[in-house]
């Protein structure tokens, strides 16, 4: 069985910085994707940030350039340092991964964060 632990949401003021963390851990043979989606009441979960062994990084283009992915393979944490916040950034922030286990690949959801941004 293998889940992924999300902390680091809160509140903050526009303008600051948060750095949300996902933990994976259980029967782990490797990870393929890993990244970051959110969510706001009524709208679709969107993808904010990915990492991928072969394609690197990628982000929507809304968090480009105050957004940054980055991933500790030995422990298979992937972290989420934003700044620059601003209050459309307020969502909740689901951590997922596409996971290999000995029955095969599993896409695998954290069970989500809430980020705050006031103006």
């Amino acid at each position: 069985q293998v889940q992924l632990v999300e902390s680091g949401g809160g509140l903050v003021q526009a303008g600051g910085s948060l750095r949300l963390t996902c933990a994976a851990s259980g029967s782990i043979h490797s990870i393929n994707r890993m990244g970051w989606y959110r969510q706001t009441p009524g709208k679709q979960r969107e993808l904010v940030a990915v990492i991928t062994s072969a394609t690197g990084t990628n982000y929507v283009d809304s968090v480009k350039g105050r957004f940054t992915l980055s991933r500790d393979n030995a422990k298979n944490w992937v972290y989420l340092q934003m700044n620059s916040l601003k209050p459309e950034d307020t969502a909740v922030y689901y951590c997922k991964a596409d996971i290999l286990t000995a029955l095969g690949y599993r896409d695998v959801w954290g069970q989500g964060t809430l980020v705050t941004v006031s103006s």
